[in-house]
This record gives structure tokens, C-alpha cells and sequence, in this order.
């Protein structure tokens, strides 16, 4: 029965109240860098197919599902990337969705031997969805139900297009960049209101510590230190991370929830673990709830795939775009 007004209490808030929704979050951002950055789009040795799934919070009713496909290819001779972006969540038992599909570019500039500035874009499709008849309505809790019965009326699902721009600096060893999201604030309401997704803003950089490398090509092991700052309406967050990998295997550590940058301080403990080839990397991560919400989350878990490929012998392709120094997850 509780559970079922918890349940009345969210309907309401989805159809009676103009709110402003929030992008889900990946643990493991560079696991998904065209979702974190247009600015990544391309910047691989050629091709590259990554898939993410996320289960957040499975010991809460309801599903809170985001998956993530992407593909990018590098486009050496334009000093550029492009790529294509799909993401799809999915939110409690009525199964409120949303849908993102965009392609992207980016265009790589030399400011000098040592530093890169890397510009990107991002133009979306977005697609808001609910399937009312898997709702539970106060009607529905007693065999006699209510008088008058409660029921939304007609709605339809909400459709717009969407934009992003980001910049990013690195060299060898040091990343920095931002990206704003959402400026074309697309609509949230199913009848028309003046409900939006707000901007988002994200800062995120790091810099290898220790770096050793075979024959000075092939990373054997690296040490790196990360941080990720996002803002979305009156929510901000802050994460902070060691990543180490050995050859072929990969482990990190986040922070989440650090007091004054973040809504929520002291939210989570975040512990990955993963292997990386040339061509396959897979990683698992494991979202640790240190808030008060401990015992009823059961935290968070989440998956990446990516494969990077060529057409091409090493030997042949004169112009390559400089590899960006960041972590894969």
C-alpha cells in the first residue's frame, strides 16, 4: 500500500506540476565520451562502436534503465570526427521515457606541437514518452474504488529538437573541457505547458600522474586523476577519481558528493574495474550509496562495451589526429 502511494504521489507531479526534468548520468563517463562531449566525436584511430547500460537503483520499484549506443568514425583528412549518438531512459512503472538521437562533429585545431583545441556539436532529435495504462491509479487501490474515479485525461507524447556545443584543450598528458547541453531547452509537458529540459553544464579535465610506455608507443601503465562537474536547473554535482591501468587491465575509484559542489554530498562510492586491448575495452562499475539513502537503493550498476577498429595499415595513414590523454572509463 505504500508503495502504491508513493507511486500516486510521482503521477502527480508528472501531470499537475511544471517540472524540469534532468539528464541521467553515466558513472563511467569516458566509457561514453559522445555523450559527455561533442567534442569527442572522432577522436579515435578510426572507427568506434560503444554500447552502456545502466541499472540505477534496482532495489527501488519501477525500473531506472538508461541505455546509450554510439558510433564515430575519425576523419584524418579534415583534421575532424563525426559520429552518431542514441540514448534511451527509462523511469518507474508507467515507463516515462525519453529518447535521444543526434549526430555529431568536431574539428581539431593545433594551437602549437604540444596543444590541441578541440571544438564539438551536437544537433538532437528528442522524444518524450509514458505509458499511461501501466500507471496505478487511486481508483485502482480498493475493489470498490473512488467516487469520482481518478484518471489524466488524453495526453501526447512530445517531440522536439535539441542542441549541444563543447570545447575541449589537452596535450600528451592534461585534458580540460566544458559542454552546454539542452540549449534549445526542448518541451517536457504532455499538455503543453511551460515545462522544459533545463541547460546543463559540464566541466570535466585530469591529467596523467605516471605514465610508461613500450618502444614509446604502447601505454604498459598509467596513473591518472579525474574530476567531472555537471549543473542542471538547481541541481549541481561533483565527482573526483584515480584510474590505474596495468596492461590489460584497468581499476578506478570515484567520489561522489563533495561537500558545497555537489546537491547531494557524500553520495556515492564508485569502484570499477575493467580490460582494455587494442581493439575491445569492457568495463564494470558499481555505484556504493553512502547517503541516507543506503538501505534503500542497493546503488547502482553499470556496463561498457566499446570496439575500436581500422581499415587502414598504421604504416599508410600519414595524418592522425593526436590521441586525448583521458581514461576510457
Amino acid at each position: 500500500m505504500h508503495t502504491r502511494i508513493v507511486y500516486i504521489v510521482l503521477l502527480s507531479f508528472i501531470f499537475f506540476v511544471d517540472s524540469q526534468s534532468q539528464d541521467p548520468t553515466f558513472s563511467q563517463f569516458y566509457a561514453n565520451p559522445l555523450y559527455l562531449a561533442p567534442s569527442f566525436a572522432g577522436a579515435t584511430e578510426e572507427y568506434r562502436l560503444g554500447m552502456n547500460y545502466r541499472n540505477q537503483w534496482p532495489a527501488v520499484p519501477g525500473v531506472f534503465h538508461t541505455y546509450s549506443i554510439s558510433f564515430d568514425k575519425a576523419l584524418h583528412n579534415f583534421n575532424s570526427g563525426i559520429g552518431v549518438l542514441a540514448t534511451y531512459d527509462v523511469a518507474g512503472s508507467g515507463e516515462l521515457s525519453t529518447t535521444n538521437i543526434g549526430l555529431l562533429y568536431s574539428y581539431d585545431f593545433n594551437i602549437n606541437k604540444d596543444w590541441h583545441i578541440r571544438p564539438g556539436v551536437q544537433f538532437k532529435f528528442y522524444y518524450l514518452g509514458l505509458d499511461i495504462y501501466k500507471l496505478v491509479f487511486n481508483s485502482q487501490l480498493t475493489g470498490s474504488g473512488t467516487t469520482p474515479s481518478i484518471y489524466p485525461p488524453p495526453f501526447d507524447n512530445v517531440a522536439d529538437v535539441d542542441f549541444a556545443t563543447s570545447a575541449m584543450v589537452y596535450n600528451d598528458r592534461i585534458w580540460a573541457g566544458f559542454t552546454l547541453d539542452h540549449l534549445l531547452v526542448p518541451k517536457t509537458s504532455f499538455y503543453g505547458d511551460e515545462a522544459n529540459v533545463p541547460v546543463k553544464f559540464n566541466l570535466f579535465g585530469g591529467t596523467q600522474i605516471i605514465r610508461k610506455t613500450r618502444l614509446k608507443v604502447k601505454l604498459q601503465e598509467v596513473l591518472s586523476v579525474a574530476m567531472n562537474f555537471q549543473k542542471q536547473a538547481k541541481f549541481y554535482q561533483t565527482d573526483i577519481g584515480l584510474y590505474y591501468y596495468r596492461d590489460p587491465l584497468i581499476f578506478g575509484m570515484w567520489y561522489r558528493g563533495i561537500p558545497f559542489v555537489t546537491t547531494q554530498a557524500g553520495d556515492a562510492i564508485i569502484g570499477l574495474v575493467g580490460i582494455k586491448t587494442s581493439q575491445f575495452h569492457f568495463g564494470y562499475s558499481y555505484d556504493f550509496t553512502i547517503s541516507n539513502l543506503i538501505s534503500a537503493t542497493a546503488g547502482a550498476h553499470e556496463v561498457s562495451v566499446i570496439y575500436e577498429f581500422t581499415t587502414f595499415k598504421l604504416n599508410s595513414q600519414k595524418q592522425r589526429i593526436r590521441a586525448i590523454p583521458c581514461p576510457e572509463f
